[in-house]
């Protein structure tokens, strides 16, 4: 039997992973949190052979998760679930100690394939994440090490520039942060460009992998002022499907018969 504990700030997330790793009767899920620091405390309580856990959770995110898992020296395996493919997270997520790090619009059947590789002791990583994620993680040439023993640069941004960086990392885009900080997205684009040329990077991805090791997303909600953001409407007024549930109803349909 294999016991697995799932950690995702959203509930229906988390109900459909239930759903579909309980239609396989080698699977039994044991406990589930709804941010990091329960995740942390729900693995060292219940030693679960696997955790499924998202990306980005309020008190400690995944990588955060990850990190202390393997601090705590625990055997449980972590499998990062996560609608960001971009190379930067999927490096922080395989130095700090994950297992593997799943699409989130991967199917149910990638679920389980991946679950059996971490299993069987392999790493795994998502067919949608690209090869130079790969090959940047086996060459460890990275702008990050380059950066140990330097100066802390990102103590010359300012407030604005560290919102709107913490706003990049996780995934929002001009217009996003320009909605949330009241600012025109030309405003958020220059600040965007300030902060790469205080940090000395040149590309989105290198500003990524270099804020995720500084810390950025650190105890911090999803949110500046640390609230769910609004649902996203079309121009006819019909809700805009999120990610998360985009990858839910994909489960769903995926789901393995008993």
């Amino acid at each position: 039997m294999v016991s697995v504990v799932l950690a995702d700030d959203h509930a229906v997330v988390r109900q459909g992973l239930r759903t579909l790793l309980e239609s396989d009767p080698q699977f039994t899920i044991v406990g589930e949190a709804a941010d990091g620091r329960e995740a942390v405390e729900l693995v060292m309580r219940r030693k679960p052979t696997v955790l499924v856990a998202d990306l980005m959770m309020p008190e400690m995110n995944g990588l955060e998760v990850t990190r202390e898992i393997a601090r705590r020296k625990s055997k449980t395996r972590v499998v990062v679930l996560s609608m960001y493919p971009d190379e930067a997270y999927v490096l922080e997520a395989l130095r700090n100690g994950a297992s593997a790090y799943v699409a989130k619009e991967s199917s149910g059947a990638e679920l389980f394939h991946a679950l059996g590789e971490v299993l069987a002791g392999r790493r795994y990583l998502s067919p949608s994440i690209s090869e130079t994620a790969r090959n940047s993680f086996a060459s460890q040439g990275t702008i990050l090490a380059k950066m140990s023993g330097a100066p802390d640069l990102f103590l010359t941004l300012t407030a604005r520039e560290r919102t709107v960086l913490r706003l990049v990392v996780e995934g929002a885009t001009h217009c996003d942060i320009g909605d949330r900080l009241k600012i025109a997205p030309r405003a958020s684009k220059s600040i965007k460009a300030a902060i790469m040329q205080k940090l000395g990077v040149t590309t989105r991805s290198t500003l990524i992998r270099a804020a995720l090791r500084r810390g950025v997303l650190a105890g911090r909600s999803s949110t500046p002022n640390g609230t769910s953001p609004k649902p996203r409407r079309d121009n006819r007024g019909g809700l805009i499907k999120s990610k998360k549930t985009g990858a839910l109803e994909a489960l769903n349909r995926h789901r393995r018969p008993r």
